[in-house]
C-alpha cells in the first residue's frame, strides 16, 4: 500500500515517517511553507530526511496562510512563549500550557494541509497521509486527536474516490514513547528540527523543545540532534 506523509522535519513527523516506512510504499513527503520562523530550517531538514529515504520530496508555499495569521509561530512582532520543564509538567497549571498552545496556533492549519495533501494521494492513487499526531499534543491541540482522525477520515470518505484515509502511528504516544519508538526504528534525528524558531541551534527554550529535552531526558538518550550540531 501506498502513502504520502507530512513533513515538517519535526520529531514527530521524522518518527511517524519511519514507523510508517517499514510497511508502507512512502509516495512522497510535503513540506508546508506558511511563513513559519523556522519554515527554511525545516524544508532543509526534511530535505535531508528524504534523501535518508530516498524519497520525493515537495514544498508548498502558502503564502495566504501566512498572510492571515497573527500568532508567534509566524508574526515576528508577537513573542514565542518560553517555557521550563516544571511548567509542563503534570501537576502545572493547564493555563500555562493552553496559553503557549494559544500563542501559536495558525488558523485551520492541520485542516488545510491535509486536504492539499488529500489531493495528491486521491491523483497518485495512495491509500494513506501519514501525520505525526500524538497524544501528549492533543491535549492542547485538538486537531492532533483521535477524534480529529476520524473526522477527517470521514470527509475523506465523501471528497476522495478512493477514500484516502488519514495514519496517525503515534496518537495514543506521549513524546517520551515518540523518542522511544524513533530511536527503536532508527528514524534519522539528527535531522529532526522541533524548535519553533530558525536559528542554527535550537532555541532550548520554546515549548516544542522542552517537550523534546524531556523525552530524551526521561529515555536516558542523548539527541542525535544536538550531538550532531557539537551542543
Amino acid at each position: 500500500m501506498k502513502a504520502i506523509t507530512l513533513l515538517s522535519s519535526g520529531l514527530d513527523s521524522v518518527a511517524a515517517l519511519a514507523i510508517a516506512a517499514e510497511s508502507l510504499e512512502i509516495e512522497m513527503a510535503i513540506t508546508f511553507d506558511y511563513g513559519q520562523r523556522a519554515g527554511q530550517r525545516e524544508i532543509e531538514y526534511s530535505r535531508k530526511v528524504c534523501e535518508h529515504y530516498g524519497i520525493e520530496h515537495r514544498v508548498i508555499k502558502l503564502d495566504w496562510l501566512a498572510g492571515i495569521t497573527n500568532t508567534s509561530l509566524v508574526n515576528r512582532g508577537e513573542e514565542v512563549p518560553s517555557l521550563s520543564l516544571e511548567d509542563i509538567d503534570e501537576t502545572a497549571p493547564a493555563s500555562v500550557t493552553e496559553a503557549s498552545a494559544k500563542a501559536v496556533w495558525v488558523p485551520n492549519r492541520n485542516g488545510v494541509m491535509l486536504n492539499i495533501a488529500g489531493s495528491f494521494a486521491e491523483s497518485r492513487g495512495c491509500d494513506y497521509l501519514i501525520v505525526g499526531f500524538n497524544g501528549e499534543e492533543a491535549v492542547t491541540f485538538p486537531d492532533n486527536s483521535m477524534d480529529y482522525v476520524e473526522a477527517m477520515d470521514n470527509a475523506f470518505s465523501y471528497s476522495t474516490q478512493n477514500g484516502v484515509r488519514v495514519l496517525a502511528p503515534l496518537i495514543k504516544f506521549g513524546k517520551t514513547e515518540v523518542v522511544r519508538k524513533a530511536l527503536e526504528v532508527k528514524a534519522p534525528l539528527e535531522y529532526s528540527w522541533s524548535c519553533y524558531h530558525g536559528d542554527e541551534t535550537p532555541c532550548g527554550e520554546c515549548e516544542s523543545c522542552v517537550r523534546r529535552a524531556r523525552a530524551f531526558k526521561n529515555t536516558g538518550a542523548k539527541d542525535p540532534l544536538l550531538e550532531r550540531l557539537g551542543l
